[in-house]
């Protein structure tokens, strides 16, 4: 499959060839028929059909396994792990790609946040209470103004996994945090993203504070679903 797989290629003539050569590979998997768990052409026969050179080919490829689209297998190839359709209207492939890892990543923070502030909720002392309070005033002052939250934000979930009582929820989270390499162009990473999410860290700082792990784990996904929301509006906005 993958050696019938090139032909889908023609040599890129773009000084953006970074994004061309993604796009080039998404439109040969389409074309290609290439199902999840299918190997890729080898890095050498991508780069002569689409006449760049290897680490072009290469940065594109640690991209898409930055998402969670291809894995690596060494000695053996390049294989799908996500299915991959060219976008049919104005909204860059490369972009719902990316919305669509960002997504998945979104299902399993849900699981394991579900369970990271219900246990805060329960195991939390006092002064650890007061500290994710204090933090998200911080917090939604900070956005409030407009500048950059990002550390904040870190600030307050981090208190939230350190109030669980064990120390591998943060790692995980963390972890999760640093899965995905998006772009600077990314919209995605731009400060405005997200923002409607922030209101409802007052629910739930104010369950944890209060020992309610049912209301924490709602406040959770309140925000969760507002992310995934937005992120849903990005790459499909008709829908």
């Amino acid at each position: 499959m993958s050696r019938t797989a090139i032909r889908y290629l023609e040599p890129i003539e773009t000084a953006a060839r970074g994004v061309a050569v993604l796009d080039a590979l998404a439109e040969m998997i389409e074309r290609a028929g290439l199902q999840v768990g299918d190997r890729l052409p080898p890095e050498v026969s991508l780069a002569t059909a689409l006449g760049v050179g290897r680490s072009t080919i290469r940065e594109a490829l640690n991209r898409w396994e930055g998402l969670g689209i291809i894995r690596r297998r060494r000695g053996d190839g390049t294989y799908l792990t996500a299915k991959v359709q060219t976008s049919q209207g104005p909204l860059p492939t490369m972009i719902r790609l990316e919305g669509e890892a960002i997504l998945r990543l979104l299902d399993m923070r849900r699981v394991i946040e579900s369970g990271t502030v219900r246990r805060a909720a329960q195991n939390a002392t006092l002064a650890q209470r007061q500290q994710i309070s204090r933090l998200c005033d911080v917090l939604l002052q900070i956005v409030d103004t407009g500048e950059s939250y990002r550390a904040a934000d870190m600030a307050f979930h981090s208190a939230i996994c350190d109030a669980t009582g064990n120390p591998m929820f943060g790692q995980v989270l963390a972890k999760m945090d640093d899965a995905l390499e998006r772009s600077a162009e990314s919209p995605f990473s731009v400060p405005g993203f997200g923002l409607a999410s922030f209101p409802p860290h007052r629910d739930l700082a104010d369950a944890i504070v209060a020992g309610d792990p049912d209301a924490a784990e709602v406040a959770i996904n309140t925000i969760l679903d507002s992310v995934e929301s937005e992120i849903r509006q990005i790459i499909s906005p008709g829908t």
